[in-house]
């Protein structure tokens, strides 16, 4: 009996670690950019995560003119401030930003089929 008493696990959660590193999809240490379908052959992209410092207007300027396309800044109340661009520009977007400095290569998750 005594043996058994010894074999019990004690409570350990494997997920604790995960769960305390990523929050969620609004997680601080990546820019999120996703890709979601409208109608037809018609797409959003959006971009989320980047550091509250940045001016999201003048980042989503420089977007719409090297991109030429249309954009808004959304505010939600779960992720914060979202860019949104029309089309799939998530390659654009992630090379963009690399190449401007905002965010490291490794810090940029692309998202979507």
């Amino acid at each position: 009996m005594s043996e058994l008493d010894l074999q019990i696990p004690s409570a350990y959660d494997p997920f604790a670690e995960s769960n305390a590193e990523d929050s969620g999809a609004g997680s601080k240490d990546y820019v999120h950019i996703r890709i979601q379908q409208r109608n037809g052959r018609k797409s959003l992209t959006t971009v989320q995560g980047l550091k509250k410092e940045y001016s999201y207007n003048k980042i989503l300027k420089d977007l719409k003119k090297e991109f030429c396309c249309n954009g808004t800044v959304v505010q939600d109340t779960e992720l914060g401030q979202v860019i949104q661009l029309q089309g799939d520009q998530r390659k654009n977007v992630s090379t963009f930003l690399t190449q401007a400095g905002i965010v490291k290569k490794d810090h940029i998750k692309i998202h979507g089929f």
